[in-house]
């Protein structure tokens, strides 16, 4: 069964604007045996973003209800971060993209690095974390 970790980008584009996510890559996260997930830093990014209007994610009228959301109606089991995982961080970001500063892009590539998953993302600078070990099916907008 393939297991993809859904990059922030991913999520809002699946809850908000689906014409955003390519047909292979919608396909890929929509087989029946496909488990999806998402880091815990992507849904603190949303709270945060939804705090902020930063996103357009108001469907939901409370940042609570976004977040029973993404594991009651899109079946999404959000995963926590552990230990294995920030070291992971600690040593990508020794070696980080040139102009790639985004500390939760870090840490949702090393959880996707730590716990062998496929990421989903449409960030352009993910393909340099291959050589770090991370699994990306890129989302071509």
């Amino acid at each position: 069964m393939p297991r993809y970790l859904l990059d922030t980008n991913i999520f809002i584009y699946l809850a908000t604007e689906r014409d955003q996510i390519s047909e292979d890559v919608y396909d890929a996260i929509s087989e029946p045996d496909a488990l999806l997930y998402m880091s815990v830093e992507s849904v603190r990014e949303m709270v945060i973003g939804y705090y902020n209007k930063s996103f357009d994610i108001r469907q939901w009228k409370t940042a609570k209800a976004m977040i029973e959301a993404i594991e009651k109606q899109y079946y999404i089991k959000v995963l926590p971060l552990t230990d294995q995982i920030i070291k992971t961080f600690a040593e990508i970001k020794s070696d980080v993209a040139k102009g790639h500063k985004d500390p939760s892009d870090h840490v949702i590539i090393s959880h996707a690095i730590t716990e062998q998953m496929i990421l989903v993302s449409s960030d352009t600078r993910f393909p340099h974390y291959v050589k770090h070990g991370l699994e990306l099916l890129y989302n071509e907008k």
